[in-house]
């Protein structure tokens, strides 16, 4: 049985690590960013009564 030359493990991991790496890249970019809606311009103020 053939054993692979230690050039081309080295190939192999250097292909396998540039996918790897452009894989996480593009799921990075991909991404459409959420639109966030615009909550109402007066934020709602509960009054608090203490009784203490």
């Amino acid at each position: 049985m053939p054993q692979m030359a230690p050039l081309l493990w080295l190939n192999l991991f250097l292909m396998f690590s540039a996918t790897f790496v452009m894989f996480i890249i593009l799921n990075y970019f991909i991404k459409v960013p959420a639109k966030i809606e615009k909550s109402p311009s007066t934020p709602l103020k509960t009054e608090m009564t203490w009784k203490w």
